[in-house]
């Protein structure tokens, strides 16, 4: 049984690959490209509707002219095409707010001159206070200083950082520097930014004895303190034309900040309240003034930056005219975590903050980068194309 295995293993010859005859339907199949993943990858196109942009950038060979390329921002894409949306959201509020108000529109029977109806488009401007740290300051300064905004929230970082710009300067530091060297040196750092400690010193020596005074018209004449009213006060005070807040306690810009007690402003009220007892800030009477400023408002502007409590406090306020009709939100938060700060404005449309028909924007960006381009690209134009114009007519 054994040899007739040997022989039959013997007498089979192997069969090689390529012995094997190639079915030509198989070689035919090889070159075609399968069908499964044509369709997949050439799927036709519907046509995009007509007047779709196309993307395009800046060419260099027109020369160098940043204006030229803050234009093409636009069609550049992604954050850049964010930055001209919101370069056009803005120049829609200066538009509206162009147009002259009615005799009917007037706001004359209104006391309260921090809260008057003054123009045909009331424009909210927030911000944190990392951005009165850095030289944004300079760039909102302009705008409060020639009134093209009519309504401020910020933190109490935010007003006294300017504040104190004017007693001491801030200086350029670095990111990486030891926070426990500079503790021991007596530096504050805030980002990039260096503060030393002297400068809160100098803040408290020239606030207290306007704290005092507050104290005593309070207490003499009865005079009802408010977050907004102190800061105007303050704004006084300083008499500096470097400051935000000279400026709008000149022009009569009232600032809201509902957390003014969240930073060395609230130190100083902390000491004081040990040192002269009793001065009262009312933060009732000022959310009444934010909110009918709102109300008054014939057609409503929103321009935010950053978030936390200065964004949600301007779009709530605006909840009470069923939203705003423009706005504009640059901050690096994602909605993700569900914060407001994150926020997109679809969201504040849902809430009623944003009207249904409008068109905002949000910019996911540094604001150190973007903003002053784009008050360049908008309110600055805005301003000097008006001053030559008025220089012109004389």
């Amino acid at each position: 049984m054994s040899n007739m295995s040997t022989i039959s293993e013997e007498n089979v010859e192997p069969t090689l690959e390529s012995d094997k005859k190639e079915d030509p339907q198989n070689v035919l199949n090889k070159s075609a490209i399968p069908e499964k993943a044509k369709n997949a990858v050439l799927v036709e196109s519907a046509p995009l509707p007509k007047g779709t942009p196309t993307v395009k950038g800046y060419d260099w060979n027109r020369g160098v002219n940043y204006s030229k390329l803050l234009e093409t921002f636009r069609y550049s894409g992604f954050q850049a095409t964010n930055f001209g949306l919101a370069v056009e959201e803005i120049k829609k509020m200066l538009e509206c707010r162009r147009v002259p108000l009615l005799e009917d529109e007037m706001d004359i029977h209104e006391e309260d001159e921090f809260i008057r109806r003054r123009s045909n488009c009331t424009i909210f401007l927030g911000y944190t206070s990392n951005m009165v740290s850095a030289g944004v300051r300079d760039t909102i300064r302009f705008l409060v200083q020639h009134r093209m905004v009519d309504c401020i929230v910020t933190t109490a970082g935010g007003i006294e950082e300017d504040l104190i710009k004017c007693l001491a300067p801030t200086y350029i530091g670095d990111f990486n520097l030891d926070g426990r060297k500079l503790r021991e040196r007596g530096i504050n750092r805030i980002g990039n930014l260096l503060v030393p400690n002297d400068n809160y010193c100098l803040f408290e020596d020239w606030v207290m004895p306007i704290l005092d005074n507050m104290l005593a018209e309070q207490k003499q004449k009865g005079t009802f303190w408010t977050p907004s009213r102190m800061v105007a006060r303050l704004g006084k005070e300083i008499n500096n034309p470097d400051s935000i807040y000279y400026w709008a306690s000149r022009n009569n810009i009232p600032v809201f900040s509902p957390a003014l007690t969240d930073g060395s402003l609230g130190d100083m009220m902390y000491f004081h309240s040990y040192r002269n007892p009793g001065l009262v800030l009312d933060i009732i009477q000022d959310i009444r003034r934010l909110n009918t400023i709102a109300v008054k408002a014939l057609k409503s502007g929103m321009l935010i930056v950053g978030g936390g409590v200065v964004k949600h406090h301007i779009c709530n306020a605006n909840l009470m005219r069923n939203g705003a009709d423009f706005s504009v939100f640059i901050n690096t938060a994602c909605e993700f975590d569900g914060s407001d700060s994150g926020a997109r404005p679809d969201e504040a449309v849902s809430w009623g903050k944003i009207r249904k028909e409008a068109t905002p924007v949000k910019i996911y960006a540094e604001a150190t980068l973007v903003f002053p381009l784009l008050v360049g690209e908008t309110f600055a134009k805005y301003y000097h194309s008006s001053k030559v114009k008025a220089e012109s007519d004389v």
